[in-house]
């Protein structure tokens, strides 16, 4: 069996009501799917983000590289593309899905299964909140959206803070957590939005509302300032979703710049990079739960990650993985798959156990939003 052919997918839809986190509105959500097809006729998916040079690097440096190839070669393939890319994470996260699916079908077993089997069924999901409209004042749309999530099961919720003051986000978060109740995690992340002094001052306040965590307050480029600020925060310290690869990720731990770890599949070289940085930070006692912001394939491979992830204790079902449930507006993850694969079961989803990936894309419903072949 090998490569015959690469497409690469740019996707692209408008959203209908723009939101984002405090540093940006979205007008619109992007991703780039990648399908690789065999000579044999098996096909494999991948997900990565439509970022700067991305696009450029999967067709012009890693299409050619592939072509001809034997995806059961996978980790030679893996090496080769790191050399070719000064280890790259982006583009190489988004083959590394296609090349997992490709290879689990092959074997006829899903992904996690190549890596001994799963150590969990079932992960527990956290809903990632939108953030702000530019139109309406948080004040009027924070409460309500909270008491809806928890009406749909979700156990946990992370709040986008960090557009406003704390004096003003504060008082609306503490109603939050009046609303949902004790037993309802609360999280946070303020997008790289704030200053030192700023995230201090949030941090305290956000442990006294028992919150689980507070996520990349500070610029992410090289995450300077972040051990500095672990060292005097009340609660954990969580980021890490722009790492990468393995080195950046050992870094960071070797600094200690963060309680929690969150590299995300598609972004720090893929499925065997992610096990590789959660298993390295175990190491450290830092926790490991990944980012996931993207599309189906991208949220099937985090699934199959976070089912594979060690426990962070020795004490079974202690602090166990959990899944970012992105409950913006996301056509590519919602409208492109065939049947329903992310149902949510008493706050938690199923990890696929069909070969690969263990999810069907939908060719017809991706040419809705712009994907052509040729």
């Amino acid at each position: 069996m090998n490569i015959e052919r690469v497409d690469v997918i740019p996707l692209r839809a408008e959203l209908s009501a723009p939101r984002g986190p405090s540093i940006l509105t979205y007008q619109r959500r992007e991703t780039l799917f990648i399908k690789i097809t065999t000579d044999s006729g098996l096909v494999g998916w991948g997900e990565t983000y439509r970022l700067a040079g991305v696009e450029g690097t999967l067709r012009d440096v890693l299409t050619p590289l592939l072509i001809g190839r034997d995806p059961l070669q996978m980790r030679h393939l893996h090496a080769q593309m790191r050399s070719a890319t000064f280890d790259n994470g982006l583009p190489i996260g988004g083959i590394d899905l296609a090349l997992h699916d490709l290879v689990g079908k092959a074997l006829g077993v899903p992904v996690h299964q190549l890596y001994g089997g799963a150590l969990r069924t079932s992960i527990e999901a956290y809903a990632s909140l939108p953030g702000y409209f530019d139109d309406k004042p948080p004040e009027e749309h924070w409460l309500d959206e909270a008491q809806a999530l928890v009406a749909r099961g979700f156990k946990g919720m992370k709040f986008r803070v960090g557009r406003f003051d704390p004096r003003r986000e504060v008082p609306i978060l503490t109603q939050v957590r009046a609303s949902v109740g004790a037993d309802v995690a609360l999280m946070a992340d303020a997008n790289a939005a704030q200053s030192p002094d700023q995230a201090l001052r949030l941090a305290a306040a956000l442990k006294e509302l028992d919150f689980e965590w507070l996520e990349e307050p500070l610029p992410q480029s090289g995450y300077l300032g972040y051990p500095e600020l672990r060292t005097k925060m009340p609660l954990p310290l969580a980021g890490g979703e722009g790492l990468l690869n393995r080195s950046q990720a050992q870094t960071a731990v070797q600094r200690g710049c963060f309680d929690i770890i969150q590299p995300d599949v598609s972004i720090c070289g893929g499925i065997g990079e992610t096990l590789f940085i959660g298993e390295l930070a175990r190491l450290s006692t830092v926790r490991c739960i990944p980012h996931c912001w993207a599309g189906a394939l991208t949220m099937a491979a985090t699934l199959h990650v976070n089912a594979l992830l060690p426990d962070i204790s020795r004490m079974a079902g202690n602090a166990q993985p959990l899944l970012e449930f992105d409950v913006t507006e996301n056509p590519f993850r919602d409208n492109v798959v065939v049947g329903d694969p992310f149902v949510l079961e008493s706050g938690c989803l199923r990890v696929p156990d069909g070969p690969g990936l263990g999810i069907e894309i939908d060719e017809e419903a991706l040419q809705r939003y712009g994907a052509q072949w040729g």
